[in-house]
């Protein structure tokens, strides 16, 4: 249930008025569980499905690069590890933006002497 502007809107009820937004909710459910899945063979039909919804701008950027989704869906490596240093590095680059220079900036990443 959301509250917006004193209207309680219930999902059915949005669902019901806006039919196209249900089916690209749905449309993002299925992509999603393909991915946890590792579903490749649902691929093709989710491409299919999601090519004339309100989500047809993600399903062709998705089509454009098919090779490079069916090895994430397929292949068991994940690059989560190397995101989680690189957002690590970008935070602690944002907290010391214009406040020191790289010999502070190295001592905070490897840890002081």
């Amino acid at each position: 249930m959301w509250n917006v502007s004193g209207i309680v809107l219930r999902p059915s009820a949005i669902e019901q008025g806006a039919p196209a937004l249900a089916e690209a909710r749905s449309l993002v459910d299925r992509f999603q569980s393909i991915v946890r899945r590792k579903a490749e063979a649902d691929l093709d039909p989710w491409l299919k499905d999601a090519g004339s919804s309100l989500i047809a701008s993600f399903a062709r950027g998705i089509a454009k690069d098919l090779a490079a989704v069916r090895a994430a869906v397929t292949e068991p490596w994940s690059n989560g590890q190397t995101e989680g240093h690189v957002n690590r590095l970008k935070l602690i680059k944002r907290q010391m933006y214009g406040r020191a220079k790289l010999d502070l900036l190295e001592a905070r990443l490897l840890g002081a002497p």
